[in-house]
């Protein structure tokens, strides 16, 4: 007997590996022309990009043929062509139809997210089906693509069945047992083939749409499953613990402050005098991008209300975030910390009672409340606030977990809402909400310090109509119009309060509408705007010195001549010399440090790449190791990471 590495049976499997190569090479060329002058699409850059795109796919496949082996070995050969074997078999193959055309649905919409393949943000995205599938659902003519993908997957079905396939693997001619061993062999191959390629691999490139492109969305999605931690030491460069603590306390510390623990961490006592004690308001606005505003060169007119304060108050100029998502702008804002590698800390467990900006303003007497339009429950954000102290007021469905740290919750009441999409009530409306709540804290007589997410700058930007001349839903633009709008009236609203003369606001973007660029780190697209409003005989008009969201609260509290401890790695921007200003900048897994136009990058892997940024075109020019910087720039993050896993960020951090 002739023997066959696949018998008979697996020509349907192998009819249906072509269809997904033919489809997977389409996805990769329909992204390459969306974004083709993005790419490095030099021929033989282009080559490399297709043939990497063929390795990462047969791993991809590699996978069906280990599921469909296993299926044909357990099924013994006596049921061949029966009525179960053929429910089974078109059962499986119409779900990995559906998979595969799901998938390369949801990677276009994906990429025109992010530009990306999935990462662990799509991960994330799988816990959180409620909004996900709203969101979709609002964005996209759901039922036309549901019906669409059922269509193609009938159709497919329809066009196997005519070319045979089905009779072949239903027929019993051949036996199968004695090809057994060969076949065993194959698909161990296959199996440790497709289980330890790592998307590493696809990281050729200096050009990170490249090496995006040549990566593969089900496998990524795989591989950021597995990997949606990291450890900072296991995948980083490192220094001696002991002189990235040394280094960091001496870019820390300021001739008036105290270091409390020298040999320990960074807590420290910061000096101030004359005391005064406002009640603060910030506002993080969902996706605003420094570029949107006219103060920064936009010439669309869509942040009118956003100029004007920024014109008449203080704003800053050379700010960027600390990461791509909402989470990292929460944490890096509430932990003054860079971005550890992985998930961010509001995501993680073992993220309460810690030492945020939350407990100064407890210190000093005030209320502390987190406001969300939506389900605090997304991205973790109601127990990591009330975890550290913080009463919540959202559209919650959820509810906060035990502690020590007593909180309340507030929903926002139906009659309370005007407008609700996906993400959650439109940004009038939890404005609205605010003064209400603060009305109910000033009668208290003590001071509030409200943290509030918004959420129409988002996709599918939907928002009342009637209140921009923008229609509802078409676009960017006009979300970033109308939450310039609300925030506009939330003002003026706030000035007939009587609380008014003694807030300040502090209002700013936690990430860019988009982080995705060709470089490891694009710099451009970290450049967020941030104004502090009510400042009094202390407005400064421009604030020029290079910084991170991390720095912001710090300098409100040197402005407002607070005296009080922190473990903050955020400093207060007037205390810093020209040549020590710097900006943490990263995503997941790159951690950028930006000092002028130099930007050090590392990467897992243990790799480090040094960059001269030029901003007129927004280009980096890869440049030798700085040593100096290099140590610097590990210092910082490996000293974030060991502290908050050495529980270094506590409340009472050990002495």
């Amino acid at each position: 007997m002739q023997l066959k590495l696949f018998p008979s049976r697996f020509k349907l499997v192998n009819a249906f590996s072509l269809l997904f190569l033919g489809l997977s090479f389409l996805l990769r060329l329909s992204f390459l022309v969306m974004d083709f002058m993005q790419v490095d699409h030099s021929f033989w850059a282009i080559i490399k990009m297709f043939f990497i795109g063929l390795f990462f796919d047969l791993g991809t496949i590699s996978f069906f043929y280990v599921v469909t082996s296993i299926y044909f070995l357990l099924m013994p050969k006596r049921f061949y062509d029966s009525v179960l074997d053929k429910v089974l078999v078109f059962f499986g193959f119409s779900v990995a139809l559906l998979i595969v055309y799901f998938s390369f649905f949801a990677e276009v919409t994906f990429w025109d997210e992010f530009q990306r393949r999935f990462n662990f943000i799509a991960v994330d995205y799988l816990i959180y089906t409620y909004e996900v599938v709203k969101n979709i659902n609002e964005s996209y003519p759901l039922p036309i693509l549901i019906g669409g993908m059922l269509a193609l997957v009938a159709l497919t079905l329809w066009i196997f069945i005519r070319r045979g396939y089905f009779r072949t693997t239903f027929s019993a001619d051949e036996g199968f047992r004695p090809k057994l061993v060969p076949f065993l062999f194959a698909m161990g191959i296959m199996l440790f083939y497709g289980s330890t390629i790592e998307n590493d691999l696809a990281e050729t490139s200096d050009n990170r749409y490249n090496n995006e492109l040549s990566k593969a969305g089900i496998y990524s999605f795989f591989a950021a499953f597995r990997n949606n931690e990291l450890s900072y030491t296991d995948f980083y460069k490192t220094v001696p613990e002991e002189q990235a603590l040394a280094n960091v306390q001496q870019q820390l510390q300021t001739p008036i402050d105290s270091l409390l623990h020298p040999n320990k961490d960074i807590l420290r006592e910061v000096k101030g005098n004359n005391e005064s004690r406002p009640n603060v308001v910030l506002i993080c606005v969902e996706s605003l991008s420094a570029n949107y505003l006219g103060i920064f060169g936009n010439e669309n007119n869509i942040t009118p209300n956003l100029d004007s304060i920024a014109k008449a108050e203080t704003y800053f100029t050379n700010l960027y975030a600390t990461g791509t998502r909402t989470v990292r702008g929460m944490e890096a804002i509430t932990l003054s910390i860079p971005p550890t590698p992985g998930r961010s800390i509001v995501k993680r467990k073992h993220n309460q009672n810690l030492f945020t900006i939350g407990e100064v303003f407890k210190n000093k007497g005030y209320n502390r409340t987190f406001f969300y339009g939506g389900d605090g429950y997304f991205d973790n954000m109601d127990k990591f606030f009330s975890g550290n102290g913080f009463d919540i007021v959202d559209r919650g469905r959820g509810f906060l977990p035990n502690g020590d740290i007593l909180t309340y919750r507030k929903n926002i009441e139906d009659d309370e809402v005007t407008f609700e999409n996906a993400w959650g009530v439109c940004d009038e409306d939890i404005f609205n909400k605010v003064l209400k709540e603060a009305d109910d804290m000033n009668a208290q007589g003590k001071p509030f310090f409200n943290f509030i997410m918004t959420t129409s700058n988002h996709k599918p930007y939907t928002y009342p109509e009637g209140k921009i001349d923008v229609p509802s839903g078409t676009g960017r633009s006009g979300a970033v119009k109308y939450t310039d709008f609300a925030i506009g009236q939330f003002l003026q609203q706030a000035k007939t309060k009587a609380w008014y003369n003694n807030t300040v606001f502090v209002i700013m973007a936690d990430h860019c509408a988009s982080s995705a660029g060709r470089w490891e780190l694009d710099v451009d697209n970290y450049h967020i705007p941030a104004i502090i409003v009510n400042l009094g005989d202390k407005k400064l008009g421009q604030i020029t010195q290079q910084c991170s969201q991390i720095d912001v609260m710090p300098t409100l509290f040197s402005l407002l001549d607070w005296n009080y401890e922190n473990n903050f790695f955020g400093r207060d921007v007037f205390s810093v010399q020209p040549d020590d200003q710097r900006a943490f900048v990263g995503n997941y897994r790159k951690l950028g440090l930006l000092k002028a136009n130099e930007l050090m990058v590392l990467g897992d892997g243990k790799l480090a790449n040094q960059y001269k940024w030029n901003q007129e075109d927004n280009s980096l020019q890869m440049e030798s190791l700085d040593a100096d910087f290099l140590t610097e720039t590990i210092s910082y993050y490996q000293l974030a990471d060991h502290l908050y896993n050495a529980g270094g960020l506590d409340l009472n951090p050990k002495q």
